[in-house]
């Protein structure tokens, strides 16, 4: 958990699927892989054969947002890989889906949405506790990390802000954001800074 001591290794072109990725992330195994892009307002699948190696990834499926959201701007799963959840700068708000088939987002549909445009018009990124009940969305309009908490866990309609937190001065255009598995450390990844 400190990046001061990390070291560059690998990377994995996801050109043939889409020219402007916004957001990653990966199943709970690092088996497999979730790239959404903002070209084809879609979310592309990938395997890796080798956990957490994304050089061994390989292409699966895709699922379109485009109906819910043209402009994509990160992606996050529930744990068990039935919830996937979708922010996005053009509506300001978050999308919620399930997945019939937990990981498998040939499988998803859309469920319903929450806004975020009171707090942002501009959201980024989005991150949750470990249990579900805590949402943070990163915007870059107003530099800042906005916390939500979840009356029903993973569920984006059950949201009520409670705070934010400016990180105007490290970055201006904050664009990612995740945790520790404790939640006592926070990333937040910046487009002005490159950082």
């Amino acid at each position: 958990w400190d990046v001061s001591s990390a070291s560059f290794v690998d990377s994995f072109s996801i050109a043939s699927q889409d020219g402007m990725p916004s957001g990653v992330a990966f199943g709970k195994s690092g088996e497999k892989m979730f790239v959404v892009g903002n070209d084809n307002d879609s979310v592309f699948e990938y395997t890796l054969a080798t956990a957490w190696d994304v050089s061994s990834a390989s292409f699966v499926d895709s699922f379109s947002i485009a109906s819910q959201e043209s402009s994509p701007s990160d992606l996050i799963f529930s744990k068990s890989g039935e919830k996937m959840f979708i922010v996005g700068n053009n509506g300001d708000e978050v999308n919620e889906y399930t997945l019939a088939t937990a990981w498998d987002v040939s499988s998803a549909s859309f469920k319903h949405s929450f806004s975020v445009a009171s707090q942002d018009i501009f959201p980024t990124g989005i991150a949750f506790s470990k249990s579900g009940e805590k949402m943070f969305i990163a915007g870059a309009k107003g530099d800042d990390i906005i916390e939500y908490t979840l009356a029903a866990a993973w569920d984006v309609s059950s949201a009520s802000l409670v705070d934010s937190f400016s990180v105007a001065s490290q970055e201006s255009s904050p664009m990612g954001i995740a945790f520790s598995k404790s939640g006592e450390k926070m990333f937040v990844a910046g487009n002005d800074n490159d950082s």
